[in-house]
């Protein structure tokens, strides 16, 4: 296996948070909740992947990826404030290699798209 091929032709931000959701119940008011930020990993290696996001110097797992599937992962509200520069770091379980890719701007309701090849 070639050292994951520089781990991917990866990340595209595709359409995020145009809109909002209201959740509120007949008594109370209506309150806005924050758009869901994923992370859509198509895994094209046979190994399976944990998944972590790396923003400053954090490394917050965010799952594992199956072998040969796609996996969708949510990334925590916490770590996005407006446009936050974050990294995808690759940990695969029976390997030895770790790439990460590089930094990458992520706003609420964005769906960032990893290929691992």
């Amino acid at each position: 296996m070639k050292r994951f091929a520089c781990i991917a032709a990866l990340l595209l931000v595709t359409l995020g948070g145009c809109s909002r959701a209201a959740n509120g119940t007949q008594d109370g008011p209506l309150r806005s909740t924050p758009p869901r930020t994923n992370l859509r990993v198509e895994n094209r290696n046979f190994l399976d992947m944990t998944i972590f996001v790396l923003e400053g110097s954090r490394r917050i797992r965010l799952g594992t990826a199956t072998g040969v599937s796609t996996t969708v992962l949510r990334i925590p509200d916490n770590l996005l404030f407006g446009i936050t520069a974050l990294r995808f770091q690759t940990d695969p379980i029976g390997g030895n290699a770790t790439p990460a890719t590089y930094e990458i701007g992520v706003r609420q309701g964005d769906e960032v798209i990893l290929i691992i090849p």
